[in-house]
């Protein structure tokens, strides 16, 4: 930074000088012209000539420096702006995590002086909780002066955690207790996720468009959880908040982790049922855990290898999962599979523990949890062998048959619900039916043609 200053301070100063000469000369060669007696054609042609020249000069040499300044200072300029964006963005995202980490535990905490009512009233799914803080001069390093915390149908989502069987407590601890942790994954409209630190949930940024449709569809997503006793490939949503930071808002939906907390996923696939333009583009497949879609998942001739039972049970969910999302006229979600090799992460344990071992002399023992510090169901959780998971935390997993060529964990739900078939959908469905053909298998479909592609492609991938 500072050589680029040096060099548009260098070339002010020659722009500045050449134009003082230019106009010094210019000003000397006039006098002389009017002090000079007399002088032919020749003489007169001659100092013509000499001020064109001299003219012509004197415009390059003023204007050709200040093109190189003008261009070293807008690099810089680009510069400093760049720098400053991603800064304030990672500031941004950086509050916006404090602030819903405070929003969840204060929500947490009030709800625990609510009395869990008998039965939900319909007034439930209109309500919401909401509070403005003003912190003045208080922990200013971390929060910001002014924001507002709401969370939408406090007692609804209390009761669908209940239902899935997660503890408040816990839901409470592993969103406050450290902070969530960045995905690079992005979602449609440039959704961004984060997960819990022990990653057994993800918050995701949502639109105001998808508040609405959740308040749309809440009550009779809260019925079909009741009646199916929570047992659903469907995102379990836990929780809608909407934070305000300095005129900003931003709305967050939590739900359960599809993949595990511990068994790491080597490779994931977000299946649609259809093929038409659906590949991973070259900047996915660059990323560390690139999310491949249904041709990959053709071409790699991949497939599910999970006993029969197993697949019975998980192919009647679906279909009931999709003939409800038919019935709200939803389309466009998606099947995440996540795969975990079980011998490719024993072979990367052994690696690990190797390592570790080199470096067991060098520690001086890990900071230990201070005693006044919540709990964490996870923490005292019973050592678990290679390939093995908890039923009641894993929820989406199933392990390999088998006769399978890999000992592997499959984790399959649906996601991506909150698309309704609305006009935008049904001109984008006639643009590409023109483009690609009547027949093309192209993902904007009605919602009954899109539930039955979708089980009927499920269907062929399990093996």
């Amino acid at each position: 930074m500072h050589y680029v200053c040096a060099r548009v301070c260098a070339c002010v100063r020659v722009c500045v000088c050449v134009c003082v000469f230019s106009k010094k000369g210019r000003e000397e060669g006039e006098r002389r012209e009017e002090g000079g007696a007399g002088g032919g054609r020749q003489r007169i042609r001659a100092r013509e000539t000499a001020r064109r020249l001299y003219v012509h000069e004197g415009t390059q040499a003023v204007t050709s420096p200040p093109s190189s300044c003008q261009l070293t200072m807008a690099s810089a300029s680009a510069i400093v702006a760049s720098i400053a964006s991603k800064t304030k963005t990672k500031k941004k995202h950086f509050v916006a995590q404090n602030v819903v980490m405070w929003g969840v535990n204060h929500s947490i905490n009030e709800l625990s002086h609510v009395q869990i009512p008998i039965m939900l009233m319909p007034d439930d799914f209109k309500a919401y909780s909401k509070i403005k803080v003003d912190n003045h001069l208080f922990n200013k390093e971390n929060m910001p002066s002014h924001f507002k915390f709401k969370e939408y149908c406090p007692l609804v989502f209390r009761n669908l955690r209940e239902r899935f069987g997660i503890d408040d407590q816990d839901f409470q601890n592993s969103l406050t207790r450290s902070a969530p942790l960045n995905s690079e994954s992005q979602g449609r409209s440039g959704a961004r996720f984060h997960t819990s630190y022990d990653k057994r949930y993800v918050i995701k940024t949502i639109t105001g468009e998808d508040v609405a449709e959740m308040h749309n569809i809440l009550k009779k997503y809260h019925q079909f959880i009741v009646e199916c006793h929570g047992n659903t490939l469907l995102p379990q949503f836990l929780g809608m908040y909407r934070l305000t930071v300095d005129g900003d808002e931003t709305y967050m939906i939590v739900t359960r982790n599809v993949f595990s907390h511990r068994l790491s996923v080597y490779k994931k696939y977000d299946l649609k049922g259809s093929t038409v333009a659906r590949e991973a583009s070259d900047k996915e497949k660059a990323k560390e855990l690139p999310t491949y879609k249904d041709n990959d998942f053709i071409n790699d001739g991949q497939k599910i290898h999970i006993d029969d039972e197993n697949k019975k049970m998980f192919m009647e969910k679906l279909r009931k999962d999709v003939e409800f999302l038919a019935l709200l006229k939803l389309m466009d979600y998606s099947l995440l599979v996540g795969i975990h090799d079980v011998e490719r992460a024993e072979q990367e344990e052994v690696e690990s523990e190797d390592n570790e071992g080199e470096d067991d002399g060098e520690s001086d023992g890990g900071v230990g949890t201070p005693p006044d510090s919540p709990s964490n169901t996870l923490d005292s959780a019973k050592p678990l062998s290679p390939g093995e998971f908890d039923p009641t935390i894993d929820v989406y997993a199933i392990k390999s048959n088998d006769g399978a060529p890999r000992k592997e964990v499959y984790f399959m739900a649906v996601i991506d619900i909150l698309q309704h078939y609305d006009a935008k959908k049904k001109a984008a469905h006639a643009a590409k039916t023109v483009k690609h053909g009547a027949g093309a298998e192209i993902s904007t479909v009605n919602p009954e043609q899109y539930s039955k592609r979708f089980h009927d492609f499920i269907t062929t991938i399990l093996s």
